[in-house]
């Protein structure tokens, strides 16, 4: 199956069925329109000289012309690779990475682009999605030519979309995501979450991840449903949003779902039509799953992914998850995939045993121009996934973290979700994050940062307190920091590398 063919297929089924909709302009296109909008980016871009295997780059804030662009790209068999607005300062790292022919972007973006752009021998057309400027051809007057589209490859082996690691253990490496398995993890995604074709679901996280490919992207036009995302996110703005797309299912990460949370206690109902709330990015405070459980009575489902899988290695179910003691789980395995827990010899381990998760069934072809890296990871047949995890007797996966951000301090090996889970339980606090820094006497200092709900104030040592006892670890070490905010990755994570960074300067 072909990414592009869930709108083709949509169209033969449901021709007047919204398909797409960019939330902050009200621009919308039913399933026929999308079709007939693909094939004009796919004209469009062939008469550029783009054709199967070249990379397009989109360098954009998430909008309707971002959509066709990777409809258009993956029509012509082509390789879309994108890269976050937030990174303009990185854009020559990613240029030489992925050597583009084409790099489509919005106007604000221009300086970044085409200094980017001098120093890349690969790229031949520059093109802005809001009209002509210096340098750059109009990708508006691109489309209204509605150039006629080259026949179609029809190659579902074919590698489709780069998807961009975050780059936490070395430079973001461009894994290479084909057609099929990509496809096919997206409908067993789409029966997990039991969408049908009168869902819509809202993705208000950036179209760069691949979060919002295999969950609000493809999922969805797999089922006929309609696909809406936005751009322009805040608590109040979002929240309206939702209400007035009548969102069923909102694909967001962690923070954002607290927001929801926040102003659905503010207004005192719940937005549209909301049946659940997806999150991706990062680990799910059991909080926040309670909160959502109990006060507005809908299941936060949450998902295990990775960059390299064009899809998820467990992935909850859209109910109530009744039992406080299970809310720390994900969820079991997706069809597609075979996951299997193995320790330090990779040999497979017992039930309820913590070690490495490793899993095959569908996953990248490897990454791209990194043939040494592709075999370190994938090399056995088995994509090693360097998160530490447990299979319980039900088949449901736990995260227990990256194998990177253990910390060992004075001997003794801390999860730091063990510590962040412990602080969110604490009434007040928002957010936490452990890190670990170089420590002459401990051997590594664990660090927490937390964040504060509104109206709360807290002193960071009686935190200490609060948690002793309720984590397998002496505290005596532990220093805890209230933070006003915590930075950030534009997946949605919480930025572990930039809260060390920020230590460091500080001491």
């Amino acid at each position: 199956m072909l990414m592009h063919r869930l709108l083709i297929d949509g169209a033969e089924r449901t021709p007047d069925r919204l398909a797409l909709h960019w939330v902050d302009r009200d621009v919308a296109l039913t399933y026929e329109q999308a079709v007939l909008a693909m094939e004009s980016m796919a004209g469009a871009l062939a008469s550029l000289g783009v054709g199967k295997g070249d990379r397009v780059a989109v360098f954009a804030h998430n909008g309707m012309d971002y959509l066709v662009a990777l409809f258009g790209t993956w029509r012509l068999g082509a390789i879309s690779a994108l890269v976050n607005v937030q990174f303009a300062d990185e854009l020559d790292y990613y240029y030489a990475d992925h050597t583009p022919s084409v790099v489509i972007y919005t106007h604000d973006m221009a300086e970044a682009v085409r200094r980017a752009a001098h120093g890349a021998e690969s790229v031949r057309h520059l093109v802005c999605m809001d009209g002509p400027q210096d340098g750059a051809l109009s990708l508006p007057q691109l489309l209204a030519a509605r150039l006629p589209a080259p026949p179609d490859p029809g190659d579902e082996t074919a590698v489709a979309h780069l998807a961009y690691t975050s780059g936490t253990t070395g430079k973001p490496k461009g894994a290479c995501l084909a057609h099929e398995p990509t496809t096919r993890a997206a409908r067993c995604i789409a029966e997990r979450l039991r969408i049908t074709k009168t869902d819509e679901s809202f993705g208000p996280t950036a179209l760069s991840s691949s979060y919002q490919l295999v969950a609000n992207l493809l999922p969805p036009l797999s089922r006929g449903a309609g696909v809406h995302v936005m751009g322009r996110w805040s608590q109040a703005s979002g929240w309206d949003a939702l209400d007035r797309v009548n969102a069923s299912l909102l694909v967001a990460n962690p923070t954002l779902l607290g927001q929801v949370l926040a102003e659905c206690r503010t207004r005192g109902r719940l937005p549209g039509r909301l049946r659940a709330g997806l999150s991706g990015g990062g680990p799910v405070p059991p909080t926040l799953k309670r909160a959502w459980r109990d006060e507005l009575r809908l299941p936060l489902i949450e998902s295990f992914g990775q960059s390299e899988l064009g899809g998820f290695m467990a992935l909850g179910f859209p109910e109530l998850v009744a039992e406080d003691a299970l809310l720390a789980r994900v969820g079991p395995a997706l069809p597609d995939k075979e996951v299997r827990i193995v320790d330090a010899g990779r040999n497979p381990v017992a039930p309820g045993v913590i070690g490495e998760i490793e899993l095959r069934g569908g996953f990248m072809h490897g990454y791209w121009g990194r043939p040494d890296k592709t075999a370190e990871t994938i090399g056995t047949g088995w994509l090693r996934t360097g998160d530490l995890g447990m299979i319980d007797r039900d088949g449901f996966i736990t995260m227990r973290g990256r194998r990177s951000e253990l910390i060992e301090t004075d001997g003794v090996l801390w999860f730091p979700r063990d510590v962040e889970e412990a602080l969110c339980q604490v009434s007040g606090v928002a957010q936490a994050a452990l890190i670990g820094v170089p420590d002459a006497t401990h051997g590594q200092r664990p660090l927490a940062f937390i964040t504060l709900s509104e109206g709360h104030a807290i002193e960071a040592e009686s935190l200490k307190a609060a948690i002793e006892g309720k984590v397998a670890y002496d505290l005596a070490a532990l220093i805890v920091s209230v933070v006003a905010e915590l930075p950030m990755t534009p997946t949605g994570k919480i930025s572990k590398a930039e809260l060390a960074a920020r230590w460091s300067t500080k001491t």
